[in-house]
């Protein structure tokens, strides 16, 4: 059972957290944000958010390490990746993973939560 206007947040920039949690609140999903993979992966509900907001460059275990890990134990929820660092590489690694959307920090908040809305739906994931 998947709760698809449940949406993770995991970014170690609390500040962040709490932006992108405000504006998918205004939007009417119910944002629950976590400052690490290693506290998003205990979390028992981690299968059943509707996708994932999630920074690549994290302490500790990194966004598409999480990723990775995620696809290993069978969770196959949409990843949209946030970075202050757009590298080739982590690009197109994500793209590697299946990641649903790739997007700087300082992209506007609109094209995010549109992304979302779209995983959300039922009508599509890409």
């Amino acid at each position: 059972m998947t709760f698809r206007r449940y949406i993770a947040v995991i970014d170690d920039d609390a500040s962040l957290c709490r932006s992108l949690a405000r504006l998918l609140q205004h939007a009417g999903f119910q944002a629950i944000t976590f400052e690490s993979a290693e506290q998003f992966l205990a979390d028992p509900l981690r299968d059943h958010f509707g996708c994932l907001l999630v920074d690549i460059q994290l302490g500790g275990m990194t966004g598409i390490e999480m990723h990775r890990k995620l696809i290993e134990a069978g969770n196959r929820t949409p990843v949209i990746y946030i970075t202050a660092f757009d590298d080739p590489r982590a690009r197109a690694e994500a793209a590697g993973l299946g990641c649903a959307g790739f997007f700087r920090k300082n992209d506007a908040g609109t094209e995010i939560l549109e992304k979302v809305r779209l995983l959300t739906s039922g009508s599509g994931t890409a």
